[in-house]
């Protein structure tokens, strides 16, 4: 994800449309009272919300570029107090504390290439939280006609900044190009049904309280988007039954 570095500039302006899961998050560090450990914190599009309500926020990410830029941004907002910005890999946070509530939004962990670092990214998050804590994050399964109507495509998202998705679905990996002038990046995202989530969460000694399809807490049927909250599974449970087990 250090990668990052070469649209930290862009980033904000790139993704100025996506705003439909800030109050979700808001909610659920306002639920925890807090602190919250944000893994992929970026430039702070979540944390700094979080933390104009008064809830600490432990970010961490890989990009030093996205951190400067946070860290900007909780300036301009008067919550740089409340914002503790740390380079690390989301496997490995540099987190000695432990939380009630870990997050990791906007599909950051299918920036993980498999199945094995997807697992280390999950024990490391529940490794973080406090008794009864949660971890809450969003991915997604594209849909076949999502594939079709992107596929290949220079589109152009915001002004002058655009984007080309390139879908692998039998490797089910997404390559995403964006461009804005000089800054460009490439990076790949690798994607999950839900079944194959819901094993790797009981793997890494985790259990979904609450599966949702979209962050008006809609229930999640089998769309694209899925929203996992997350607690450590209880010594010697078996796993879970429900809505993520019904999951496809």
């Amino acid at each position: 994800m250090a990668g990052y570095d070469a649209i930290a500039g862009i980033y904000d302006p790139w993704s100025r449309s996506v705003v439909e899961d800030i109050d979700f998050y808001v909610e659920e560090a306002l639920h925890s009272g807090g602190p919250v450990v944000e893994l992929a914190v970026g430039t702070g599009r979540i944390a700094v919300p979080i933390a104009r309500r008064g809830i600490r926020v432990i970010g961490v990410d890989q990009s030093e570029g996205m951190l400067a830029v946070a860290r900007a941004y909780a300036e301009r907002e008067g919550v740089e107090s409340l914002l503790d910005l740390r380079v690390g890999d989301l496997r490995r946070p540099p987190v000695g504390e432990r939380v009630p509530l870990v997050i990791c939004p906007f599909r950051s962990l299918l920036h993980l290439p498999n199945e094995g670092q997807k697992l280390e990214g999950l024990r490391a998050a529940r490794a973080l939280l406090e008794p009864g804590g949660r971890l809450v994050f969003d991915v997604f399964s594209p849909s076949p006609e999502d594939i079709a109507e992107t596929q290949g495509l220079w589109l152009e998202r915001e002004p002058q900044i655009f984007e080309r998705a390139v879908w692998e679905e039998s490797e089910r990996r997404l390559t995403l190009s964006v461009r804005s002038g000089a800054a460009a990046t490439t990076m790949a995202l690798h994607w999950l049904p839900a079944r194959e989530w819901a094993r790797l969460l009981d793997e890494a000694g985790l259990e979904a309280i609450d599966t949702f399809g979209w962050f008006d807490r809609r229930p999640f049927t089998g769309g694209e988007d899925m929203i996992w909250v997350c607690r450590p599974r209880p010594p010697f449970a078996g796993r879970p039954r429900g809505a993520v087990e019904s999951a496809t």
